[in-house]
């Protein structure tokens, strides 16, 4: 049976172009560029019925390793935790003063851009700490 080589990371969102734009700036993605025909993406939506502008937006990764990242317009708000998160390996290999030091940096750059922190989780017998945080539209992920 042969293994799947890729994968697509969909989040549903009330402002699919926002919570992208957050995505790009948080690993450093970009956005595709427009379809052909268009100059620019507000070319394209402009192009699209009413209800169909900024129904979605896609995030990709330059270097073409990690995942896309797409985001789509659902009618209903989130309501509960998700059951699946992100960790942005942040800090990965460090420990103690030098790690929370990297976690609170990259949270501090985070929030700027509008994501909420949550409390920190401090290291215990079993795992290092990490930080508990809310994207734009209160998506979970943690800086790991």
């Amino acid at each position: 049976m042969a293994s799947i080589k890729q994968f697509q990371v969909t989040y549903d969102c009330a402002e699919p172009e926002r919570v992208a734009r957050f995505w790009c700036e948080v690993l450093g993605y970009v956005q595709p560029p427009p379809p052909e025909g268009f100059a620019t993406w507000d070319d394209f939506n402009s192009s699209l019925a009413p209800a169909d502008r900024g129904a979605w937006a896609v995030a990709l990764d330059p270097s073409g390793a990690g995942p896309r990242m797409y985001f789509q317009r659902v009618p209903e708000g989130k309501v509960v935790k998700n059951r699946v998160h992100l960790d942005v390996r942040v800090a990965t290999g460090l420990v103690g003063e030098e790690r929370l030091a990297a976690l609170e940096a990259e949270c501090v750059r985070l929030v700027a851009l509008g994501a909420v922190r949550g409390k920190l989780l401090l290291a215990d017998e079993e795992n290092e700490s990490c930080q508990p945080m809310q994207d734009v539209e209160g998506n979970e992920f943690c800086l790991d």
